[in-house]
């Protein structure tokens, strides 16, 4: 059974910063938020889906999108994904979160 909640985070090449986000189909989204068609990132384009996490329940996969969005959460990130930013130029000043 495919699980269908995703929470996913994306890599601006260019503003070199990070972009996180919910979604039940990440194909679609990506396409929209490289495409223009996502306010928050459209001048922000090219992106890049550098990680994704599946859930089962909806409520858990914005729980998580929300801890990602938190002070922990983004040091959680970093130190996640610190092999992945640093090879793309990742700045480590900020992380840009929308809701």
């Amino acid at each position: 059974m495919p699980l269908p909640y995703c929470v996913y985070i994306l890599f601006s090449h260019k503003d070199h910063l990070l972009y996180t986000g919910f979604t039940t189909n990440i194909e679609e989204r990506v396409k929209n938020h490289n495409d223009g068609k996502t306010k928050s990132t459209a001048p922000r384009r090219p992106l890049e889906l550098i990680f994704c996490e599946f859930y089962l329940f909806e409520a858990d996969a914005r729980k998580r999108e929300m801890y990602f969005k938190t002070t922990a959460g983004k040091k959680a990130v970093k130190l996640m994904l610190g092999g992945i930013l640093l090879k793309l130029g990742y700045s480590t000043t900020r992380i840009v979160v929308t809701q």
